[in-house]
């Protein structure tokens, strides 16, 4: 089955307590903790991940969604068309190699202060 999205991403004030609380509800979903650093942790199966980040005090605090993106130039048109809507820009289309080599993708702020992500993961360079 295939999915929209790439990752959800929720924000949290309190990581600890977030961290005990997903540790048990996501493996009884068959969602293995993937990977995690001091401010934020993923779980997930196959390509689909779900995270946590530490935001506190952050003006954007909430919730992070990532679409699945054709190609590059479907990331391009993304981030375009959002700022024509208003969106505001939160990361311009590019490589983002904190993530992996081949992750193309662009962020915006939309009205209401949710980051959303189009995202390609670029394979065959």
């Amino acid at each position: 089955m295939s999915s929209i999205f790439d990752h959800v991403t929720l924000g949290v004030s309190d990581f600890q307590k977030a961290r005990g609380f997903y540790n048990r509800v996501m493996p009884a979903l068959g969602l293995p903790l993937l990977w995690e650093n001091s401010t934020m942790l993923t779980y997930g199966a196959g390509n689909e991940v779900f995270g946590l980040q530490l935001d506190g005090a952050s003006p954007r605090r909430g919730t992070h969604v990532a679409f699945r993106a054709r190609d590059r130039e479907s990331v391009n048109l993304f981030h375009s068309e959002a700022l024509a809507a208003g969106g505001i820009d939160a990361g311009a289309p590019g490589i983002r190699p904190e993530y992996h080599e081949s992750y193309y993708a662009a962020f915006i702020n939309d009205p209401d202060g949710n980051r959303i992500e189009a995202v390609f993961h670029d394979t065959k360079k």
